[in-house]
């Protein structure tokens, strides 16, 4: 499905254009918190005016939204017979979203992740409040069942159209811009060494890398014209994982934001930061049926796109980018290990380029959390 990219202009004029093409009377906005402090916010009512629909909100979800959030969704969503949603916030706003839209068609008596997902025609509109998960240029979605992470994978998640609207980067706590910049970094570099990547992906996540390079220092001093870039870049990202999806770095660091409490972006670094110079040492354990030569032509690729001459110096630029922005390390409890080796989710490893055994997950995990307390 090709996705219809709506331009966000001072009065969301596309926006409005799109509810009206599309016939929408009742729409689901799925949002979170940051909703109110944005600019969109206060056209919320113009947009309804305007278009003569009625909007009904749901925010009941916190981060790494749990089943539950998705099942009371799904039964507001039912209760006012909604017809469109649209979702503004972060991942975890457009991954409930998703959910709702792919549930609202099942069996309420069943447990819908038990469940055959049904492709139904509900429009899903995204507008990212977030420049680093890429969501809404994905098939995924990531909800919580039971304490276990459930990744949904199907067509029918990707929405029908999204808008990229860089005024709402502008308030964006410090650590939250840091923690998405990385996701989107992540997501571009993992993609462009993963097993499935293509000419297609690779291009998308060479773009992505260049623009997070150019822009970051920037963004993070607040220079808005370089909102739009980082943006995009995660954007572009997204849609680099949509082909591909992610490897070892992010199957590692679900559990590690679920233990320690920290960002999901934040615990993907550290774990890149740490996978990265490990792959490079050891290509020879390469998977991809590529083979080993075209690995090295990719770290290669990586490098460049950071802005490097070697693959080593690439993997060093990765690390000094975390120093400089003083992102803490957790300290490894005794009886955590056990827990984080388990967490790994083995599909995710069959896209690494490396084969990990556990006794090298383990091994990167005490490198990953060796500095606790301390900066990288």
């Amino acid at each position: 499905m090709e996705q219809r990219e709506l331009t966000a202009d001072e009065t969301y004029s596309e926006l409005i254009s799109y509810i009206q093409e599309n016939q929408i009377f009742k729409v689901m906005l799925v949002c979170d918190d940051s909703l109110r402090y944005l600019r969109i916010y206060k056209y919320l009512a113009e947009i309804e005016q305007a278009s003569g629909i009625h909007i009904i909100y749901f925010s009941d979800f916190k981060p790494n939204p749990l089943y539950e959030s998705v099942v009371r969704g799904v039964k507001w969503f039912r209760r006012h017979n909604c017809d469109a949603i649209i979702a503004i916030g972060g991942g975890s706003a457009i991954d409930v979203a998703k959910c709702i839209k792919l549930f609202s068609n099942m069996d309420p008596e069943k447990n819908y992740l038990c469940q055959e997902i049904i492709p139904n025609d509900i429009k899903l509109i995204a507008v990212p409040t977030t420049a680093g998960t890429g969501s809404e240029s994905t098939r995924f979605a990531v909800i919580y069942y039971n304490n276990e992470k459930q990744s949904i994978a199907h067509d029918s998640c990707l929405p029908d159209a999204f808008m990229l609207d860089p005024s709402v980067l502008k308030s964006l706590p410090t650590y939250q811009k840091k923690s998405a910049a990385l996701d989107a970094l992540c997501h571009a570099i993992e993609s462009f060494w993963s097993v499935n990547s293509t000419e297609e992906s690779m291009r998308y996540s060479e773009e992505s890398i260049k623009m997070i390079r150019e822009n970051l220092e920037g963004y993070l001093a607040n220079e808005e014209k370089c909102n739009n870039p980082i943006l995009r870049a995660a954007h572009l990202a997204g849609k680099a994982i949509n082909i591909t999806e992610t490897t070892a770095g992010h199957a590692m660091c679900y559990k590690l934001t679920s233990l320690y409490g920290i960002a999901h972006g934040h615990g993907a670094a550290l774990c890149v930061g740490k996978l990265w110079p490990f792959m490079i040492e050891h290509i020879d354990r390469c998977t991809d049926p590529r083979g080993g030569k075209h690995l090295l032509e990719v770290f290669l690729k990586i490098a460049r796109a950071m802005g490097c001459a070697s693959v080593t110096e690439a993997a060093e630029k990765f690390q000094k980018i975390l120093r400089d922005m003083e992102l803490s390390v957790p300290v490894l409890r005794d009886d955590d290990m056990g827990i984080l080796t388990k967490s790994v989710n083995p599909v995710r490893l069959k896209n690494n380029p490396v084969s990990l055994t556990i006794e090298m997950i383990e091994y990167l995990y005490r490198q990953i959390l060796e500095e606790g307390n301390f900066v990288i």
